[in-house]
């Protein structure tokens, strides 16, 4: 116990100390599972994830976080999926780049594989497609003020991003609208 001690105080006063607490500290950073957990619990209704591919540019709104993963995109995506999907408190409503169906195989190959993958994994829910730059611009609009997480992977596709914008999971958007009819003022006669 002594020899410990002893060990311990000498390496404290070692000018390599800092260098070793750098490796400690680099050993203790969280894994992307770990901080999309974190996430998950902290986000609510606005905030969104997206699961991008290699391209994907990092942005400059505050706002967004931006982590690489250097993991496949469907192991990613299939990773926060369920993540979501044990949440009580939001739900994720997905959204695709329009672009994406009409990739030919010949211009990337391996895009006809993942698109099977990516619709095996989005079997039984609503899949929003508008084009590539209306989501970026949802993004950047909800960026202004509320925070985004993007999951960068390692996959070299063109438009196979997937959006998540996180709804609430207790409250439906038809129980919403029923709430602002009720509320609304009645017009004057």
């Amino acid at each position: 116990m002594i020899a410990k001690t002893f060990l311990l105080a000498l390496l404290a006063l070692s000018p390599l100390t800092p260098v070793l607490q750098g490796i400690r500290a680099a050993d203790a950073a969280p894994g992307w599972q770990q901080i999309v957990a974190a996430r998950a619990q902290l986000y609510g209704h606005r905030n969104w994830i997206v699961i991008a591919d290699a391209a994907y540019p990092a942005q400059s709104r505050s706002g967004i976080e931006t982590i690489t993963t250097e993991a496949g995109q469907t192991e990613v995506l299939r990773h926060v999926l369920s993540l979501l999907d044990r949440q009580s408190h939001v739900r994720p409503v997905v959204y695709t780049d329009a672009e994406l169906p009409h990739v030919a195989e010949s211009d990337a190959p391996g895009i006809a594989t993942y698109r099977k993958e990516l619709a095996e994994l989005l079997t039984g829910r609503t899949v929003n497609t508008l084009p590539h730059e209306q989501i970026i611009a949802k993004l950047d609009q909800a960026g202004a003020t509320f925070h985004i997480l993007i999951l960068k992977t390692n996959l070299t596709l063109p438009y196979t991003s997937v959006f998540l914008e996180l709804d609430c999971g207790y409250w439906s958007g038809d129980a919403e609208r029923r709430l602002r009819q009720a509320f609304s003022p009645t017009p004057a006669k």
